[in-house]
């Protein structure tokens, strides 16, 4: 693959890229690329197999030592008569376990001996022979702390992407599902297996996500997945809706797999990546199917109702504010009855900065001083600003009201995409009153309507090209279709 590390043409000791079949020689040369002695964690070690000389090379933490204790012992008690001639013979009659193979190029065997795959060579073998025996550092699978649900399973994807696919395994077990291993990172080298249907999942944009990953130029992925989301697709940067949606749940991961989706799995990403993704899909989350179909349809169509109103109601009460005649007899309530010190437009944008400053606080805060401190900053910073007439209680109320809400959908990508707009629609009905609050609301749909999948599809359908009956199946959580096989 072109993102891959080469070696030096400068290498005058070794210049083939294949083994020589020399201990002496391929043991000297991969020494020196792997820097033994200077890396502490890389193994090297000599022994003897079938009176030959060999070699062995391994990351230490990587391979389980059981199993390796028990093929060393085999492999030390071949005698000379017993000795295959080959490595194909090797391996068929003293190499007994599963995951095992052969390699010749020295760029394969460097990769998968950095991979954690145990490698050895003999003498007069003209290929090395890899033992997959690896065992990563893994935390157990539990319920994601973001991805929470109120029914249903309890698992969720950790950073060992092995682990991860054999989730999406244990759900669906169809010889139609694919999941395929590439890599991207000219130093990381990052796994990324790509699950589907093959029978469901739309080839063309398939392979348009295969050659971008591996024309993917980067030193390495350093943020998982968001790096990955940035080589995949250019955005447009004035555009905020996300173009993919990201869970940490394996049944959601699989119920989109089943759908026709791409699933990316990244190594170290306990997360997956589900592309092509409708701002429909977005909203979509995993208790709309745990419960039956009404009261799954209804929390569907809240979390719709809520997500807009947490975009309209900051405007609307500014508007109302500017135009207090505009506002009902029976609503009257909600007008500002103290003296406003600070006008309305900084006092909302104050609130909208405080808010994200409080959020990337309560990250940062250990977690035995979490309930004090939130006890804290409600008391001083609720109450006293109040008082002190920085801010409006009426002011305080409806920003709390956003700030909670923004929490009845999962997609942090879609609540700061209607943050920005929120606030975009505040300062033009601040600065031209009832056109500048159209002129919001249009800006908003213009962003999702002309926005599209990274497929190239409408990122509203059904409702543009409009399909009724794909959008009632959208809207509200219907019963499960019989299987046509």
């Amino acid at each position: 693959m072109g993102n891959q590390n080469k070696f030096s043409r400068d290498d005058t000791e070794y210049k083939e890229k294949e083994m020589s079949g020399s201990i002496e020689k391929d043991t000297a040369f991969l020494n020196e690329k792997l820097k033994i002695g200077i890396n502490f964690d890389l193994l090297y070690r000599d022994i003897l197999v079938g009176q030959k000389q060999s070699s062995m090379y391994f990351i230490d933490g990587f391979c389980k030592d059981e199993l390796m204790q028990k093929l060393l012992q085999l492999f030390m008690g071949i005698t000379k008569e017993d000795m295959p001639e080959d490595v194909t013979a090797m391996l068929r009659q003293y190499v007994p376990y599963v995951e095992v193979s052969t390699e010749k190029e020295w760029e394969k065997i460097v990769y998968n001996i950095l991979c954690g795959v145990f490698a050895l060579f003999i003498d007069g073998f003209d290929a090395c022979i890899l033992i997959d025996s690896r065992t990563y550092p893994a935390r157990t699978v539990t319920e994601p702390e973001k991805d929470k649900a109120l029914r249903g399973s309890k698992d969720g994807f950790v950073e060992t992407v092995i682990f991860n696919t054999a989730l999406i395994r244990r759900r669906i077990r169809s010889t139609d599902l694919r999941i395929e291993m590439l890599n991207a990172g000219v130093s990381s080298k990052t796994d990324i297996a790509i699950c589907y249907m093959d029978s469901r999942v739309d080839h063309e944009f398939l392979d348009v996500v295969k050659r971008r990953i591996n024309e993917i130029k980067v030193d390495a992925l350093t943020m998982n997945q968001e790096s990955l989301a940035e080589c995949l697709y250019k955005r447009k940067w004035y555009n905020p809706f996300p173009k993919f949606k990201f869970t940490e749940r394996p049944d959601t991961a699989s119920a989109q797999v089943l759908e026709g989706s791409i699933v990316l799995l990244v190594d170290n990403s306990p997360s997956a990546m589900i592309a092509p993704t409708s701002i429909f899909d977005i909203v979509e989350e995993a208790d709309d199917y745990y419960f039956p179909p009404i009261t799954g349809s209804y929390l569907r169509l809240t979390r719709f109702f809520i997500s807009i109103l947490t975009y309209i109601l900051t405007p609307t009460f500014l508007l109302f504010m500017q135009n207090p005649e505009w506002v009902p007899e029976a609503l009257a309530f909600i007008k500002v009855k103290e003296t406003m010190n600070i006008p309305l437009l900084w006092q909302f944008l104050a609130l909208e900065i405080a808010i994200d400053g409080l959020r990337l606080a309560a990250i940062n805060t250990p977690s035995m001083l979490s309930t004090p401190l939130s006890v804290m900053a409600a008391l001083v910073l609720g109450e006293f600003s109040v008082k002190s007439g920085w801010f409006n209680a009426e002011v305080m109320l409806y920003m709390a009201f956003v700030a909670i809400a923004n929490y009845t959908q999962a997609n942090y990508e879609l609540g700061y995409a209607i943050k920005f707009m929120r606030i975009i629609t505040l300062i033009l009905t601040a600065c031209f009153g009832v056109w500048g609050y159209i002129t919001g609301i249009l800006i908003l749909i213009t962003a999702i309507a002309t926005n599209r999948t990274v497929s190239k599809k409408s990122y509203i359908y059904p409702l543009l090209p409009f399909n009724l009956k794909q959008l009632c199946k959208r809207l509200f959580r219907l019963r499960l279709p019989e299987s046509k096989e």
